[in-house]
């Protein structure tokens, strides 16, 4: 952290200045990615495969309304969450420091959460629990994403903004590859994941230099700055409303893949429900160790030629390619296909984008909390597509073929290339 530097580091206005950023070293990226991949691989194995498997358990005619109940449930908790955490984690004063409180908290919300899944016998409760779980989520990923323009200079944060950004697709590889170890013993698959994720978050809570904010140097806050905590002037702040705009287009196409992958498998594609757990692992096996092999060399890379957008840019194009070949698929070899593309691009874009959004955040003293608005572009879609997949999903539905995934996912693509288009204006990054 730079004296001239000093307030863009979230939550840190008034700590006491050192000479420049820390720029930790590998250890502190290897406790960075063990965390933002644990946490994410609890969580996705349980929003890929498990939760799916739950649905199906409590009722298997209706298990895609059940898993838009869940999913729609923590979407409105995410909505409600990102920026509040990232509002207080700006202005926290404890001991613990900025960060490490909703660490823990995160880890502990992961847990109960994992609990309640598991227990689930009705969408009611299958719904606490994921979202739950989500509530943990948003903590932790509140604090891991905070760290990276902490301790780094705009620079320096490729390789940190890789392993923070890939975490989705690696994350799932690694959950649902702990998860299938104990197939079919739901108690294992479901909870041995989520405490790994809360132990590595555990760890990575003591390995972070979290500078304590002083009470007098907090910022001022009355009940006037509330309705700030949800809000950045589009039209004050074009590039960030631009950066939000693409990356919630982009995330409307993950979801649609994430969410529904295990039942389109079922319905789609006719695969054996007793197989969809290794088919899933297997092809989250490809497109995220794809994705996390491109992702760091993207993020050292852009570093290095000091360029975002024709990363982004590119990356999301590939994504949206992706998507259409799952909308053509006709067996489980098309759909892996299809998935090896959509993780070159998915890698690629998540390792840069996050890099370029810490660049076009508008406020200094509201790092975290400007953060938390971002990541609803990435969390508004869990509310978003799921409403509209039943609509989507009935275009053109017939007897034989009651779920049109075909329309379902030719529409992720569609927002796939809105995401990509809307880098292109974006100013002062390049």
């Amino acid at each position: 952290m730079t004296t001239s530097h000093v307030d863009t580091t979230p939550g840190n206005e008034e700590a006491p200045p050192t000479p420049e950023y820390r720029n930790p070293g590998t250890g502190f990226l290897i406790s960075l990615g063990f965390a933002s991949v644990l946490l994410m691989g609890s969580l996705l194995s349980v929003g890929i495969l498990t939760m799916p498997l739950q649905a199906t358990a409590i009722d298997a005619d209706n298990s895609t309304t059940i898993i838009s109940v869940a999913s729609m449930s923590a979407g409105v908790a995410a909505l409600l969450c990102f920026p509040i955490v990232g509002r207080l984690s700006d202005r926290t004063t404890g001991p613990l420091g900025r960060r490490r409180p909703y660490l823990l908290a995160g880890a502990a919300f992961l847990l109960l959460g994992a609990l309640l899944v598991l227990i689930a016998t009705s969408t009611a409760i299958l719904s606490a629990g994921w979202t739950l779980m989500t509530i943990g989520q948003i903590a932790s990923y509140t604090a891991l994403g905070s760290s990276v323009p902490d301790q780094f200079s705009p620079e320096k944060r490729g390789p940190a903004s890789a392993l923070f950004g890939v975490a989705g697709v690696a994350g799932a590889v690694v959950g649902l590859w702990i998860a299938s170890l104990f197939e079919p013993q739901t108690t294992l698959m479901i909870m041995v994941p989520a405490v790994l994720g809360a132990i590595a978050l555990v760890v990575f809570a003591f390995v972070l230099k979290d500078d304590r904010l002083k009470k007098e140097g907090r910022p001022d806050f009355d009940v006037t700055s509330l309705p700030s905590t949800f809000w950045v002037n589009p039209v004050k702040h074009t590039n960030y409303a631009l950066a939000f705009a693409s990356r919630f287009a982009v995330f409307c196409a993950i979801a649609a893949v994430n969410a529904y992958m295990a039942v389109y498998l079922i319905m789609g594609l006719h695969i054996d429900p007793l197989e969809v757990g290794g088919k899933v692992f297997l092809a989250n096996l490809l497109s995220g160790g794809l994705s996390f092999l491109l992702a760091n060399i993207a993020g050292k890379v852009s570093d290095k030629v000091n360029r975002r957008k024709p990363f982004v840019w590119a990356s999301a194009l590939l994504f949206t390619v992706g998507l259409v070949l799952i909308a053509r698929a006709t067996s489980f070899n098309d759909f892996l296909l299809a998935l090896i593309v959509m993780g070159i691009g998915q890698g690629i874009y998540l390792a840069v984008d996050f890099a370029l959004i810490t660049q076009v955040l508008p406020s200094k003293e509201d790092a975290a909390k400007d953060l938390g608005i971002m990541n609803l572009a990435a969390s508004l879609p869990n509310i978003l597509v799921p409403a509209v997949a039943p609509a989507l999903l009935a275009i053109g539905a017939t007897a034989d073929n009651p779920q049109n995934f075909t329309v379902f996912f030719l529409a992720a693509s569609v927002a796939g290339a809105v995401g990509a288009v809307l880098i292109a204006p974006i100013r002062g990054v390049r």
